[in-house]
C-alpha cells in the first residue's frame, strides 16, 4: 500500500513540474521581448522566438548553453544572474546582446519555484532600449553642442567685454592728453577765432568721451559683470539732485521742468542710488533732448508697500517730438533712434535707452514707452527698493584742516609720456611740486628714498601696475599716504577693487581739474591734532586757515589789480548774502535762500574758502530745496556765518599785504 502511495506522489510531483514548464512555456512566448529561463546554473533552459530573434541562434543551439555566451560582456551578464539568484530579482540591468546589431537591453528577471518553495531557475526579460540610446545619444550631442555653443557665446561676451574695455583705455589716453591740453591752451591768451577752434575741439572730445561711456556701460550690463548695491538712501533728495544737473540745458530752452513727489513714499529707502541717477539720467537726457518746447514732468508715485520692501512708479513725460508707433518697438534696441535723421539733427549714441531697460529689468523691473508723434512721450518703469530704519549714507565729514599745500609733493605713476606732461602741467598750474615715474616698480623706488603727500596712481601700466604697486605699498612698506587712482575706464574699473588693496580714491581720465584740484586740496591738508593722545595728554588744536590764495593766483596770474578787485567783490557780496540767509531762514522763505546760496557757492573754489564751508552751504542748500526743517540748519547757517566772517577777515588782511606789494612795486 505504501508504495502505490509512494508512486502516486511521484507521478503528482511530475505532472506539477510539466503543468509549471507548459504555463512556464505560455508566458515566454506570449511576450515580444526576448525572454531567457536559466537554471539555479546559469543555463539556458527555455526561451521565446523573440530571443532566437534577437540572438540569431536556434531554439535547440540556445537550450542548455550558458547564458552569458551570447553577451558582449560575459562577466557583466553573469553578475546579473547572480544577482537574480542572491536577491530574487533584478530591475533594469544594462546588457548588449552578441547580435550583428549589437542590441543594447535592460533586463528585468525574477527567480521562480516549485510547490515546496525550491528556487527551480529564473526569468529574465530584455527590453530593447536602441531608440532609447539613439535618443539620448541625440540629446548628449545636442547638449554637447548647446553647451559648445553657450561656452562660445561667453566667451565671445568676455572677449568683447575685454575688447571694450582695452579700446576704452588706448582710446581715452589720448582723448586725456588731447581734451586736457585743450583746456590748457583755453586758459592762455587768445584770439577769437582761436579760441572758436579750441572750443570746436573740446567739445568733439566731450562727445567722444560719451560715446564710449555708453558703449561699456551697454557691454557691461550684456557682460553680467552690473552689481547693484543695497544702500540707504534719500530718494527725494536724490532726485532733487538729479534734475540740478539739467537746469542750465533746460533754461536755455526756455522748458519748464515739473516735479511730483509721492509724500507717502519712505523717507529712507534700501537700494542702488547710483543706477537709480543712472536710469532716470539717461531718460530725462532723452527728454531733454527731443523737446523744444512746453515742459518735462518727472513723476515718482507709491504704487505697492508691504512691512519690508515698497515698489515705485517712476514716469519721465515731455511734450516732445514724439515717436512714431510702429518705431516704439523698436527705441530700447541698441544703436537704434526713431529715425535716421534724429541722429543727425539731435546727436546721441541712440545707446542711453538701452542701457535704462537693462539695468531696469536686471533689477526685475518693467520699463514701457507711451507716444504719439507731435505730442511727446512718457517713459515709465518700475522698481522695487527695500525698507530700512537706517540712516541714509552721506558723504564723509571732512575734519578739520590746514590748507597750507605750498608744500605739498605729489608723485605721478603713469606711462604715457603725453600724460605725464599733461599731469605735470596741471599740477604745476595748480602750485603743487610734483615728480613723474612710469611705473609701480619705479614708484616703490622713488618711495624708498623721498617723502610724497599724495600718490596719483595709473592703474594699468608696464612691469607693475597701480593694483600691485598699492598692495605693495600698504602692505610692505606700510605707508598711508593717500593713492589716488587715475583711471581711463571708470564705467568698467572695479571700484571695490581700488577700495580693497587700499587706494582712497580715483579721478576719471580725461581728467576734470576743479574736481581733481579739490580732491588733492583734501587730501593734501593734514588734520590738526585734537581731543586726547594716546597717553591721555591734551593736545592743543591748531587753528586752520578759512582760505588759501593758490587757486585766485593762478587764476590771476598773480596781477594784484585783478585779485584785489575779486577780493572786494567777495567781501562787498558775501555780508550781504549771509544777511540774506539768515533773513530767509526766519521768514522761511526757501526760494531766496536757494537763489543765495547758489550765487555764494561758485565764489568758494575761487576763493579757496575751506572746504567745511562748501559741505555746510550745498546741506543748507538742500534743505531749503526739499523744505525740510530742523534743528540742524539753525546750526549750520550759524557756522556758514561764522566760516564766511573769518574768511573775510583772512581776505582783508591779503588784500593789505596785495596793496602794500603793490605800492612797494610801483
Amino acid at each position: 500500500m505504501s508504495n502505490v502511495i509512494k508512486d502516486l506522489d511521484l507521478e503528482n510531483y511530475i505532472n506539477s513540474l510539466e503543468r509549471a514548464s507548459q504555463y512556464l512555456l505560455s508566458l515566454i512566448e506570449a511576450s515580444r521581448d526576448p525572454l531567457f529561463a536559466i537554471g539555479t546554473t546559469g543555463k539556458i533552459m527555455d526561451v521565446n522566438e523573440a530571443s532566437v530573434l534577437a540572438t540569431g541562434v536556434s531554439k535547440q543551439q540556445l537550450i542548455s548553453s550558458a547564458f552569458v555566451t551570447y553577451f558582449t560582456n560575459p562577466k557583466q551578464a553573469k553578475t546579473a544572474y547572480d544577482l537574480v539568484f542572491s536577491e530574487g530579482f533584478v530591475t533594469a540591468f544594462p546588457l548588449t546582446i552578441k547580435d550583428h546589431k549589437l542590441t543594447d537591453v535592460l533586463f528585468n528577471g525574477a527567480i521562480y519555484k516549485d510547490e515546496n518553495g525550491k528556487t527551480i531557475g529564473a526569468v529574465m526579460i530584455a527590453r530593447d532600449i536602441t531608440e532609447q540610446k539613439k535618443i539620448e545619444n541625440e540629446l548628449t550631442e545636442a547638449k554637447i553642442i548647446a553647451e559648445k555653443a553657450t561656452k562660445n557665446a561667453e566667451e565671445a561676451v568676455k572677449t568683447k567685454q575685454q575688447f571694450l574695455s582695452n579700446m576704452s583705455h588706448e582710446i581715452r589716453t589720448p582723448m586725456n592728453a588731447i581734451i586736457g591740453f585743450t583746456k590748457v591752451v583755453l586758459k592762455t591768451e587768445l584770439n577769437a577765432k582761436q579760441k572758436e577752434y579750441l572750443m570746436a575741439i573740446k567739445m568733439s572730445g566731450d562727445a567722444l568721451i560719451v560715446l564710449i561711456n555708453d558703449i561699456l556701460d551697454l557691454a557691461k550690463v550684456d557682460a553680467g559683470k552690473m552689481t547693484f548695491e543695497k544702500t540707504p538712501f534719500k530718494l527725494h533728495l536724490s532726485i532733487k539732485a538729479m534734475l540740478h544737473l539739467f537746469e542750465t540745458k533746460i533754461q536755455e530752452k526756455n522748458l519748464q521742468l515739473i516735479t511730483n513727489y509721492d509724500s507717502r513714499i519712505p523717507d529712507v529707502l534700501l537700494g542702488d542710488p547710483i543706477r537709480l541717477h543712472q536710469i532716470i539720467l539717461n531718460l530725462v537726457s532723452n527728454a531733454v533732448k527731443f523737446t523744444n518746447k512746453g515742459n518735462i514732468t518727472v513723476n515718482v508715485t507709491l504704487l505697492e508697500q508691504t512691512q519690508d520692501k515698497v515698489i515705485l512708479k517712476f514716469s519721465i513725460s515731455d511734450t516732445g517730438i514724439g515717436i512714431k508707433e510702429k518705431k516704439i518697438n523698436e527705441i530700447f534696441d541698441n544703436f537704434r533712434q526713431a529715425t535716421s535723421s534724429t541722429s543727425r539733427l539731435f546727436g546721441g549714441t541712440g545707446l542711453g535707452l538701452a542701457i535704462a531697460k537693462q539695468l531696469v529689468e536686471a533689477q526685475n523691473g518693467q520699463i514701457e514707452v507711451k507716444s504719439e508723434l507731435k505730442k511727446g512721450s512718457i517713459f515709465s518703469f518700475t522698481l522695487e527698493f527695500g525698507k530700512t530704519n537706517a540712516d541714509a549714507v552721506l558723504e564723509p565729514e571732512i575734519i578739520e584742516l590746514n590748507t597750507d599745500i605750498k608744500n605739498t609733493k605729489i608723485l605721478v605713476v603713469e606711462d604715457m609720456e603725453l600724460n605725464q606732461l599733461l599731469m605735470k602741467t596741471i599740477l604745476d598750474d595748480f602750485g603743487f611740486e610734483c615728480d613723474i615715474t612710469a611705473n609701480g616698480k619705479l614708484a616703490i623706488e622713488k618711495l624708498e628714498t623721498k617723502k610724497y603727500d599724495i600718490i596719483l596712481m595709473d592703474l594699468q601700466m608696464p612691469e607693475m601696475n597701480g593694483f600691485e604697486a598699492t598692495i605693495y605699498i600698504r602692505n610692505v612698506m606700510k605707508l598711508e599716504i593717500p593713492i589716488i587712482a587715475l583711471t581711463a575706464d571708470v564705467t568698467t574699473v572695479d571700484v571695490e577693487k581700488c577700495r580693497a588693496v587700499g587706494m582712497n580714491d580715483y579721478v576719471a581720465k580725461p581728467v576734470d581739474e576743479r574736481l581733481l584740484y579739490s580732491k588733492l586740496i583734501a587730501y593734501s591738508k593734514k588734520p590738526t591734532l585734537s581731543g586726547k593722545s594716546s597717553k591721555g595728554e591734551k593736545l592743543q588744536k591748531v587753528t586752520s586757515k578759512y582760505i588759501d590764495m593758490s587757486y585766485l593766483n593762478k587764476l590771476t596770474k598773480s596781477d594784484p589789480n585783478l585779485m584785489s578787485e575779486i577780493i572786494i567783490a567777495y567781501l562787498k557780496q558775501t555780508p550781504s548774502l549771509i544777511m540774506t540767509i539768515k533773513n530767509s531762514l526766519e521768514n522761511k522763505d526757501w526760494k531766496t535762500m536757494q537763489a543765495a546760496i547758489h550765487k555764494m557757492i561758485p565764489s568758494f573754489s575761487i576763493m579757496g574758502i575751506n572746504p567745511d564751508a562748501l559741505i555746510m552751504a550745498k546741506k543748507i542748500y538742500e534743505y531749503a530745496f526739499t523744505i525740510e526743517i530742523n534743528e540742524e540748519i539753525n546750526a549750520l547757517v550759524l557756522e556758514l556765518e561764522k566760516s564766511c566772517s573769518q574768511a573775510c577777515l583772512e581776505l582783508e588782511h591779503e588784500l593789505k599785504k596785495i596793496k602794500k606789494y603793490s605800492g612797494e612795486n610801483k
